[in-house]
């Protein structure tokens, strides 16, 4: 699958009051069809529960799902509860209805590519693995 002698670990979420998964479960579908190690925490997540789940889990990537349009407080808030739990080497992307302007804002962050709807699940998939295979230490 990739060039690291173990699969890649993502964790899936949805964070707050969003209710609509779909396109989540699609990309957890896809992502464990080429072979990752998938983790999907379900709904109604806090970002102090998804940051949670990514260290107990040790993963290599978060991927949120955001369709509510909290997305400029739900990234950065994410953003904040991993470094305080020093969680420096993981991936944080996610999708959803993102304007550009604000993926850009969530960019400069240090928030990973942002993948909005319709967007082939082989891209997502690239880019996870490139990034991993880049930045995770294995």
């Amino acid at each position: 699958m990739t060039k690291l002698n173990r699969p890649i670990r993502i964790l899936i979420a949805k964070v707050g009051l969003d209710g609509h998964d779909r396109g989540a479960k699609v990309i957890a579908a896809a992502l464990r069809d080429v072979g990752m190690e998938v983790i999907y925490t379900g709904l109604r997540q806090t970002p102090s529960m998804v940051v949670n789940a990514a260290l107990q889990e040790d993963v290599d990537a978060i991927g949120v799902s955001i369709l509510s349009g909290a997305h400029m407080t739900v990234f950065p808030k994410i953003l904040q509860v991993m470094q305080e739990k020093e969680l420096n080497d993981v991936l944080l992307t996610g999708g959803g209805i993102i304007p550009p302007d604000d993926m850009a804002q969530l960019s400069e962050m240090g928030v990973g590519q942002l993948f909005p709807p319709g967007t082939p699940t082989q891209e997502v998939v690239n880019y996870i693995t490139d990034w991993v295979i880049n930045n995770r230490p294995f």
